[in-house]
Protein backbone atom coordinates (compact mmCIF):
# COMPACT_ATOMS: atom_id res chain seq x y z
CA UNK A 1 0.00 0.00 0.00
CA UNK A 2 1.60 3.61 -1.03
CA UNK A 3 0.74 7.05 -0.04
CA UNK A 4 1.04 8.49 -3.33
CA UNK A 5 -0.92 7.65 -6.57
CA UNK A 6 0.74 6.26 -9.27
CA UNK A 7 0.99 8.09 -12.21
CA UNK A 8 -0.67 5.46 -14.12
CA UNK A 9 -3.43 3.67 -12.38
CA UNK A 10 -5.66 1.04 -13.06
CA UNK A 11 -8.50 2.08 -10.58
CA UNK A 12 -10.99 4.02 -11.23
CA UNK A 13 -11.02 6.46 -7.90
CA UNK A 14 -7.38 7.36 -8.92
CA UNK A 15 -8.29 8.10 -12.84
CA UNK A 16 -11.16 10.10 -11.64
CA UNK A 17 -9.40 12.11 -9.22
CA UNK A 18 -6.55 12.90 -11.96
CA UNK A 19 -9.05 13.78 -14.14
CA UNK A 20 -10.49 16.56 -10.86
CA UNK A 21 -7.22 17.77 -10.66
CA UNK A 22 -6.44 18.28 -14.39
CA UNK A 23 -9.78 19.89 -14.97
CA UNK A 24 -9.82 21.59 -11.53
CA UNK A 25 -12.70 20.55 -10.08
CA UNK A 26 -14.12 19.38 -7.03
CA UNK A 27 -15.32 15.71 -6.28
CA UNK A 28 -18.77 14.83 -5.51
CA UNK A 29 -19.02 11.72 -3.79
CA UNK A 30 -22.95 10.68 -3.35
CA UNK A 31 -24.10 7.86 -0.86
CA UNK A 32 -26.87 5.42 -1.59
CA UNK A 33 -28.16 2.95 0.92
CA UNK A 34 -28.66 -0.35 -1.02
CA UNK A 35 -32.45 -1.30 -1.60
CA UNK A 36 -33.37 1.99 -0.77
CA UNK A 37 -36.03 3.39 -1.07
CA UNK A 38 -36.52 -0.23 -2.92
CA UNK A 39 -34.42 -2.78 -5.02
CA UNK A 40 -35.77 -0.59 -8.47
CA UNK A 41 -35.59 2.52 -6.80
CA UNK A 42 -32.20 2.17 -5.71
CA UNK A 43 -30.87 1.02 -9.39
CA UNK A 44 -33.07 3.97 -10.38
CA UNK A 45 -30.90 6.34 -8.09
CA UNK A 46 -27.40 5.10 -8.85
CA UNK A 47 -28.00 5.47 -12.42
CA UNK A 48 -29.37 9.00 -12.30
CA UNK A 49 -26.21 10.13 -9.78
CA UNK A 50 -24.38 9.14 -12.35
CA UNK A 51 -26.00 11.25 -15.04
CA UNK A 52 -26.50 14.36 -12.34
CA UNK A 53 -22.64 14.35 -11.53
CA UNK A 54 -21.63 12.18 -8.81
CA UNK A 55 -17.98 11.69 -9.37
CA UNK A 56 -17.83 8.81 -6.79
CA UNK A 57 -20.77 6.58 -5.77
CA UNK A 58 -20.38 4.86 -1.88
CA UNK A 59 -23.08 2.35 -1.45
CA UNK A 60 -23.90 1.43 1.86
CA UNK A 61 -24.68 -2.07 2.81
CA UNK A 62 -27.80 -2.19 5.17
CA UNK A 63 -26.12 -3.42 8.75
CA UNK A 64 -28.46 -4.41 12.28
CA UNK A 65 -26.00 -2.65 14.15
CA UNK A 66 -25.04 0.56 12.44
CA UNK A 67 -22.48 2.56 15.57
CA UNK A 68 -21.47 5.22 12.83
CA UNK A 69 -24.79 5.98 11.18
CA UNK A 70 -27.20 8.97 12.41
CA UNK A 71 -31.14 8.15 12.29
CA UNK A 72 -31.59 8.77 8.61
CA UNK A 73 -29.04 5.80 7.39
CA UNK A 74 -30.37 3.88 10.23
CA UNK A 75 -34.11 3.93 9.10
CA UNK A 76 -33.02 3.33 5.24
CA UNK A 77 -30.87 0.51 6.51
CA UNK A 78 -33.74 -1.32 8.81
CA UNK A 79 -36.09 -0.39 6.21
CA UNK A 80 -33.54 -2.47 3.34
CA UNK A 81 -33.10 -5.35 5.63
CA UNK A 82 -36.65 -5.46 6.12
CA UNK A 83 -37.01 -5.76 2.23
CA UNK A 84 -34.10 -8.53 1.99
CA UNK A 85 -31.20 -6.47 1.16
CA UNK A 86 -27.53 -8.34 1.32
CA UNK A 87 -24.21 -7.84 0.63
CA UNK A 88 -24.71 -10.66 -2.13
CA UNK A 89 -27.77 -8.65 -3.42
CA UNK A 90 -25.80 -5.02 -2.95
CA UNK A 91 -22.51 -6.42 -5.81
CA UNK A 92 -26.00 -7.88 -7.92
CA UNK A 93 -27.20 -4.24 -8.01
CA UNK A 94 -23.79 -2.71 -8.46
CA UNK A 95 -23.28 -5.33 -11.55
CA UNK A 96 -27.09 -4.28 -13.26
CA UNK A 97 -25.83 -0.68 -12.33
CA UNK A 98 -23.65 -0.83 -15.05
CA UNK A 99 -22.12 2.70 -13.72
CA UNK A 100 -19.12 4.29 -15.76
CA UNK A 101 -17.93 6.27 -12.36
CA UNK A 102 -16.17 4.65 -9.32
CA UNK A 103 -17.94 2.34 -6.80
CA UNK A 104 -17.23 2.42 -3.27
CA UNK A 105 -18.72 -0.45 -1.12
CA UNK A 106 -19.40 0.79 1.82
CA UNK A 107 -19.91 -1.52 5.06
CA UNK A 108 -18.87 -2.88 8.24
CA UNK A 109 -16.49 -5.46 9.03
CA UNK A 110 -18.93 -8.20 9.94
CA UNK A 111 -21.01 -8.54 6.90
CA UNK A 112 -17.98 -8.53 4.72
CA UNK A 113 -16.64 -11.66 7.05
CA UNK A 114 -19.56 -13.25 6.43
CA UNK A 115 -19.38 -13.31 2.83
CA UNK A 116 -16.34 -15.53 2.79
CA UNK A 117 -12.84 -14.99 1.56
CA UNK A 118 -13.16 -13.84 -1.69
CA UNK A 119 -15.63 -11.41 -1.34
CA UNK A 120 -13.54 -8.91 -2.41
CA UNK A 121 -12.78 -10.46 -5.91
CA UNK A 122 -16.78 -10.81 -6.10
CA UNK A 123 -16.80 -7.17 -5.08
CA UNK A 124 -14.55 -6.44 -8.08
CA UNK A 125 -15.47 -8.36 -10.76
CA UNK A 126 -19.11 -6.68 -9.34
CA UNK A 127 -17.96 -3.19 -10.47
CA UNK A 128 -16.96 -2.10 -7.05
CA UNK A 129 -13.46 0.21 -7.43
CA UNK A 130 -13.18 0.55 -3.58
CA UNK A 131 -13.76 -0.07 -0.10
CA UNK A 132 -14.59 1.66 3.03
CA UNK A 133 -15.18 -0.11 6.67
CA UNK A 134 -16.51 1.94 9.52
CA UNK A 135 -15.05 -0.05 12.15
CA UNK A 136 -11.40 -1.53 11.71
CA UNK A 137 -9.10 1.15 12.89
CA UNK A 138 -5.57 0.99 11.51
CA UNK A 139 -3.58 -1.43 13.92
CA UNK A 140 -6.56 -2.94 15.22
CA UNK A 141 -6.34 -6.40 12.98
CA UNK A 142 -3.04 -6.17 10.79
CA UNK A 143 -4.01 -9.31 9.01
CA UNK A 144 -7.61 -8.00 7.91
CA UNK A 145 -6.16 -4.91 6.82
CA UNK A 146 -3.41 -6.70 4.91
CA UNK A 147 -6.19 -8.96 3.67
CA UNK A 148 -8.09 -5.35 2.30
CA UNK A 149 -4.67 -3.78 1.38
CA UNK A 150 -3.52 -6.11 -0.98
CA UNK A 151 -6.84 -6.47 -3.12
CA UNK A 152 -8.00 -5.09 -6.22
CA UNK A 153 -9.87 -2.28 -4.57
CA UNK A 154 -8.85 1.09 -3.43
CA UNK A 155 -9.28 0.77 0.83
CA UNK A 156 -10.49 4.02 1.54
CA UNK A 157 -9.64 5.11 5.49
CA UNK A 158 -11.37 7.65 7.67
CA UNK A 159 -10.13 10.55 9.45
CA UNK A 160 -11.26 11.82 12.77
CA UNK A 161 -11.37 15.64 13.20
CA UNK A 162 -9.77 15.11 17.08
CA UNK A 163 -6.50 12.86 14.91
CA UNK A 164 -3.25 13.97 15.34
CA UNK A 165 -0.96 14.53 12.84
CA UNK A 166 1.29 11.36 13.30
CA UNK A 167 -1.60 8.77 13.57
CA UNK A 168 -3.48 11.06 10.37
CA UNK A 169 0.00 9.70 8.34
CA UNK A 170 0.07 6.30 9.73
CA UNK A 171 -4.00 5.97 8.42
CA UNK A 172 -3.22 7.31 5.51
CA UNK A 173 -0.43 5.20 4.85
CA UNK A 174 -2.49 2.34 5.07
CA UNK A 175 -5.09 3.51 2.77
CA UNK A 176 -5.49 4.36 -0.88
CA UNK A 177 -7.98 5.81 -3.26
CA UNK A 178 -9.04 9.29 -0.73
CA UNK A 179 -9.04 9.88 2.89
CA UNK A 180 -12.23 10.19 4.41
CA UNK A 181 -12.02 13.44 6.88
CA UNK A 182 -15.29 13.31 9.06
CA UNK A 183 -16.23 16.92 9.27
CA UNK A 184 -17.19 15.95 13.32
CA UNK A 185 -17.52 14.00 16.08
CA UNK A 186 -20.58 11.86 16.49
CA UNK A 187 -22.74 10.06 13.52
CA UNK A 188 -23.67 10.81 10.31
CA UNK A 189 -26.47 13.54 9.68
CA UNK A 190 -27.20 16.62 8.11
CA UNK A 191 -26.48 20.25 9.66
CA UNK A 192 -27.13 23.33 9.37
CA UNK A 193 -23.23 24.20 9.74
CA UNK A 194 -19.57 23.31 9.00
CA UNK A 195 -17.07 22.48 11.91
CA UNK A 196 -15.32 26.04 12.73
CA UNK A 197 -12.33 24.17 12.56
CA UNK A 198 -12.74 22.34 9.61
CA UNK A 199 -9.99 24.11 7.09
CA UNK A 200 -7.64 23.91 10.13
CA UNK A 201 -8.67 20.05 10.62
CA UNK A 202 -8.45 19.64 6.78
CA UNK A 203 -4.82 21.24 6.38
CA UNK A 204 -3.30 19.24 8.91
CA UNK A 205 -4.44 16.06 6.74
CA UNK A 206 -2.62 17.47 3.56
CA UNK A 207 0.43 17.95 5.81
CA UNK A 208 0.24 13.79 6.33
CA UNK A 209 -0.47 13.11 2.81
CA UNK A 210 -0.45 13.46 -0.60
CA UNK A 211 -3.95 11.26 -0.81
CA UNK A 212 -6.90 13.14 -2.26
CA UNK A 213 -9.20 14.43 0.77
CA UNK A 214 -12.96 14.30 0.81
CA UNK A 215 -14.95 15.55 3.25
CA UNK A 216 -18.13 14.28 5.25
CA UNK A 217 -20.39 14.08 8.36
CA UNK A 218 -23.33 16.73 7.90
CA UNK A 219 -23.13 18.75 4.29
CA UNK A 220 -26.56 18.81 3.17
CA UNK A 221 -26.66 21.39 0.74
CA UNK A 222 -24.96 23.24 -1.89
CA UNK A 223 -23.56 26.14 0.08
CA UNK A 224 -22.08 23.41 2.67
CA UNK A 225 -20.79 21.62 -0.11
CA UNK A 226 -18.90 24.79 -1.78
CA UNK A 227 -17.64 25.49 1.57
CA UNK A 228 -16.13 21.97 2.46
CA UNK A 229 -14.95 21.34 -0.85
CA UNK A 230 -12.79 24.87 -0.62
CA UNK A 231 -10.48 22.53 2.51
CA UNK A 232 -10.18 20.10 0.52
CA UNK A 233 -10.83 18.13 -2.91
CA UNK A 234 -14.37 16.61 -2.83
CA UNK A 235 -17.66 16.23 -0.44
CA UNK A 236 -19.26 13.58 0.33
CA UNK A 237 -23.22 13.66 1.08
CA UNK A 238 -24.94 10.67 2.42
CA UNK A 239 -27.89 11.71 5.16
CA UNK A 240 -29.12 14.66 2.75
CA UNK A 241 -29.49 12.12 0.03
CA UNK A 242 -30.50 9.08 1.72
CA UNK A 243 -33.36 11.66 3.32
CA UNK A 244 -34.25 12.90 -0.08
CA UNK A 245 -34.69 9.76 -1.80
CA UNK A 246 -37.39 8.43 0.59
CA UNK A 247 -39.17 10.88 -0.30
CA UNK A 248 -38.96 10.90 -4.58
CA UNK A 249 -35.90 9.59 -6.63
CA UNK A 250 -36.40 12.97 -8.13
CA UNK A 251 -35.84 14.94 -5.34
CA UNK A 252 -32.33 13.09 -4.57
CA UNK A 253 -31.72 14.03 -7.86
CA UNK A 254 -32.21 17.28 -8.07
CA UNK A 255 -30.08 17.81 -4.99
CA UNK A 256 -27.51 16.22 -6.56
CA UNK A 257 -27.82 18.35 -9.34
CA UNK A 258 -27.52 21.34 -6.77
CA UNK A 259 -24.69 19.98 -5.19
CA UNK A 260 -22.55 19.75 -8.29
CA UNK A 261 -23.58 23.29 -9.75
CA UNK A 262 -22.25 24.88 -6.59
CA UNK A 263 -19.08 22.28 -6.55
CA UNK A 264 -18.89 23.95 -10.20
CA UNK A 265 -19.31 27.54 -9.36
Amino acid sequence: MASTLAIISSNKIDQRFALLRATRRKALVCYVTSGYPSEDQCLELLRGLETEGADIIEIGVPFSDPIADGPVIQDSSQKALAAGMTLEKTLDIVSRADLTVPVVLFTYLNPLLAAGPDVLERASAAGVDGILLTDLPVGADPDREKWLGDSDLAFIRLVAPTTPVDRMREIALNGSGFVYLISRLGVTGAQSSLASDLRETSDRLRSATDLPICVGFGISNGEQARAAASAADGVVVGSALVKAAGESIDKALSLTRSLRTALDS
